[in-house]
């Protein structure tokens, strides 16, 4: 989307595949050496595909770092909901930075957290350093809008706007993120116990790690492949599972399968 957009897109180190963790190490050294006021992409929480987010304190190094080369953060908020359960913590990041003084731009999604995928609801949110600022990016905003879609469909906005402009219908929004949250963990602890039956010379522990809808397996193109032709099951070539589509019906079949793609 980057590249199509016109912009030079450069990559920083995140997740360590091999140890199933975030080189957080890394990551930050990268951070420090990015050029001076670039736009550097974040996700909020519950980071897609990996499952793995920095901790406050990570989250706090960043924002210094960020805020030292004078950086532009950039955060993708698909999944606020998904990822401790509550949709005013998984905010925390993007507040920090806010509080830290940084200008910044958000996009947030409410295709999975409101059931609206089919919608293709969201919104592009920009801090700016004062009220002229704003008004000279709302301005240039509505010069890229207005050839490419001019005015967008009002449906599923109106139903999130409904939703959070009303204190008893935000509580259950937050309440029933929770519980979907919860469910999808629930599923973590039931993949990885099934997954670690039998004699397996691999550690799982990175399934119940991570948080959000997906979980990075750790499983190789070739096994993902064989995964769908054996068995049926599909998920992304980097090994990538939508914890969302794990059950109680299907876990333990979804766990033999990896199981059998895996063995020698």
């Amino acid at each position: 989307i980057f590249t199509n957009a016109g912009l030079e897109v450069r990559t920083y180190r995140y997740y360590d595949s091999e140890n199933s963790a975030l080189q957080f190490e890394n990551t930050i050294k990268d951070i420090k050496e990015v050029p001076e006021g670039s736009c550097v992409l974040l996700h909020a929480c519950a980071h897609n595909p990996t499952g793995m987010d920095p901790t406050p304190e990570q989250w706090a190094e960043l924002s210094k770092a960020m805020k030292e080369k004078n950086l532009l953060p950039f955060f993708d908020c698909a999944y606020q909901g998904f990822a401790s359960g509550n949709a005013p913590q998984d905010a925390f990041a993007i507040r920090m930075f806010v509080e830290d003084g940084h200008d910044l731009a958000t996009v947030q999604s409410f295709s999975k957290n409101f059931g609206l995928y089919g919608q293709r609801t969201g919104a592009l949110s920009i801090i700016g350093a004062d009220e002229l600022e704003a008004k000279k990016v709302l301005s240039q905003l509505k010069m890229t809008i207005r050839p490419m879609y001019s005015n967008p469909p009002k449906h599923g906005a109106q139903i999130v706007k409904t939703i959070l402009s009303n204190e008893r219908l935000t509580n259950d929004f937050i309440d029933q993120c929770k519980e979907m949250a919860d469910r999808i963990n629930s599923m973590r602890v039931a993949l990885r116990s099934s997954l670690e039956e039998g004699q397996q010379d691999r550690s799982w522990d990175h399934i119940t790690k991570q948080i959000g809808m997906f979980a990075y397996s750790g499983l190789t193109k070739e096994e993902v492949t064989a995964l769908r032709d054996k068995h049926h099951i599909y998920c992304t070539l980097d090994g990538r599972i939508s914890m969302a589509g794990v059950t109680t019906g299907n876990v333990t079949y979804m766990a033999d399968a990896i199981k059998d793609v895996i063995s020698p």
